[in-house]
């Protein structure tokens, strides 16, 4: 039978993680159910839940992630299933800019080995005040003024981490091969262009990398690179774990081809050496962006329940198509010839209209809108359903 939202009840959303009230309440009672016990759940929300474990019920027809990376999602199961996974980029991403620049400093500065000192003082010592003016001596440092960022990725987040860098004086180098429109138009202008990953490496002083997981940037720095990097240069990793080759960072950090590696991923290989510098998975854990995640992502899951609309998936196309018909069809399917052929002819073999129609594809997957002028009955849904290569059919009534 066709889901016909006018006679259901309300949606269930399974939360897997504390998400923030303020993304909750976005979520109409009496229209949403929100909580940790639904067995088939409409959708998911979800913030460092590992799912790839989970047995996600089939009644499952979204998931949506409080933060920017999905790889704790099956993502490329979820696509065969027809499911968009939503998640928020750029809502953490003041969060993740302040965190860099702290870690810029603490690098800097040499403020870690610096608190291992004084928490060593005795602080009943008669000379307490001639130890520290002798101590601090080994712990001199240099200032961010006039030294050269190198920023890899310039996203939401590498563009802020830009910006943020030039008002402190420091000379920036920028390199992604794949930037959008919209970042571009928000990159500052004093930003110097480099041409590959290993050009940054080699002329900057400090390297931080905003790039997403994939198979493309899986130790995107690794022992063939790192060395071009200069002596006691500083590597910032807030991205994700593996954009950094652990075994690689050791040695240069031995060697002092790196003088610091900043992270915010605590791992076997360099946990408890001199010279890392690692964080608790706290670029997002701010209470702005924790509720700024929850808001977006929150908001995208009701749009696309409630109307189809499709904004920051990132398995389907962006799709969005104002209301111009009470009766609504959505349709996940492989980007695969004569689909929309196919659509209109089960539609007109029932004798429906297609009032107006929105189709668009991403990769292997396309996805479409249809406002029809009459109510759409089960068995049209099902002879779409029939279709091969249809992979989710949900009727949208208002």
């Amino acid at each position: 039978m066709a889901e016909a939202a006018v006679a259901r009840g309300p949606f269930q959303v399974l939360v897997l993680n504390q998400i923030s009230q303020g993304g909750l309440d976005r979520l109409p009672a009496g229209a949403y159910l929100a909580g940790k016990d639904f067995a088939a759940p409409d959708a998911v929300l979800v913030r460092s839940a590992d799912m790839h474990k989970m047995d996600i019920p089939a009644s499952v027809r979204a998931i949506a992630r409080a933060g920017a990376g999905t790889n704790n999602i099956p993502v490329k199961a979820m696509s065969a299933r027809g499911v968009p996974v939503f998640n928020a980029p750029g809502a953490n991403a003041n969060a993740v800019k302040e965190l860099v620049l702290a870690g810029m400093l603490m690098a800097a500065r040499n403020i870690s080995p610096a608190q291992v000192f004084v928490r060593g003082l005795d602080t009943g010592a008669a000379d307490l005040d001639k130890t520290v003016e002798e101590g601090k001596k080994s712990f001199a440092g240099f200032e961010l003024a006039g030294q050269t960022l190198g920023v890899i990725g310039l996203g939401k987040i590498g563009c802020l981490v830009a910006d943020a860098a030039i008002k402190l004086g420091m000379n920036v180098l920028g390199y992604d091969p794949d930037i959008t429109v919209d970042a571009a138009w928000s990159l500052p202008a004093q930003v110097k262009r480099a041409a590959s990953v290993n050009d940054v490496l080699k002329n900057a002083q400090f390297v931080t990398l905003h790039v997403p997981l994939l198979d493309a940037t899986r130790h995107m720095v690794n022992a063939d690179n790192v060395r071009l990097m200069r002596p006691e240069a500083v590597l910032l990793n807030f991205s994700r774990e593996g954009i950094v080759d652990d075994a690689a960072v050791i040695p240069a950090l031995d060697g002092r081809q790196l003088g610091w590696y900043v992270c915010d991923f605590p791992a076997p290989a360099t946990l408890g050496h001199a010279r890392v510098i690692a964080l608790p998975h706290l670029g997002a854990s701010t209470r702005e962006a924790e509720e700024n995640c929850a808001v977006m992502v929150a908001d995208q899951l009701r749009d696309y329940l409630e109307q189809g609309n499709v904004a920051n998936a990132v398995n389907f196309p962006s799709v969005s198509m104002p209301r111009e018909s009470a009766w609504r069809v959505a349709i996940a399917n492989a980007n695969v010839p004569n689909m929309v052929g196919q659509i209109s002819t089960a539609m007109a073999q029932a004798g429906l209209n297609i009032h107006t129609m929105v189709n668009k594809s991403r990769g292997d997957m396309a996805y479409t809108l249809l406002d029809v002028d009459s109510a759409v009955p089960d068995s049209a849904l099902e002879a779409i359903r029939s279709i091969e290569g249809v992979l989710a059919v949900r009727y949208l009534p208002q």
